[in-house]
């Protein structure tokens, strides 16, 4: 699959890291430091901006070693681009660790992944076919 991007960054284009990687580094694209103190968030840009085909979303992800480290990580994560986005790729990063965090222009901050997705349409019903499981929610299936 072919993306167009344009980069206003200061950046090379996000590439894989490794052969089997499914996601790419974004870099935080800023002037300044920015201090995310502990439950704080904020908007990162990256200075990208794509044109994603249709039937493909990117998803903003984190990264672990930010998560598991420093307790920083994509607050909606995954976040969806739409395929008619064509604004900045920017990230929002949240700190949930008990210290202050800082961020610098060129960091990594999150992974950039492609999915495919299906578009559906409704087929509206009075009632839906019935399951074992039925209507139990979370953790009805079992502890296995």
């Amino acid at each position: 699959m072919k993306v167009k991007i344009v980069n206003r960054s200061k950046y090379h284009l996000p590439s894989y890291s490794t052969d089997g990687s499914a996601g790419m580094d974004l870099r935080a694209n800023i002037e300044n430091d920015i201090a995310l103190n502990p439950m704080e968030r904020s908007l990162i840009p990256t200075g990208l901006y794509l044109e994603i085909p249709t039937g493909y979303e990117a998803q903003v992800r984190p990264r672990s070693g930010l998560a598991i480290k420093s307790g920083i990580t994509v607050l909606n994560s995954p976040g969806t681009i739409d395929a008619d986005y064509r604004g900045e790729v920017k990230v929002i990063l949240v700190n949930f660790s008990d210290v202050p965090f800082v961020i610098s222009d060129g960091d990594r901050i999150a992974q950039l992944v492609f999915s495919s997705h299906e578009t559906v349409s409704w087929l509206e019903e009075v009632i839906l076919k019935g399951t074992r499981r039925g209507d139990g929610g979370f953790g009805s299936s079992g502890n296995n």
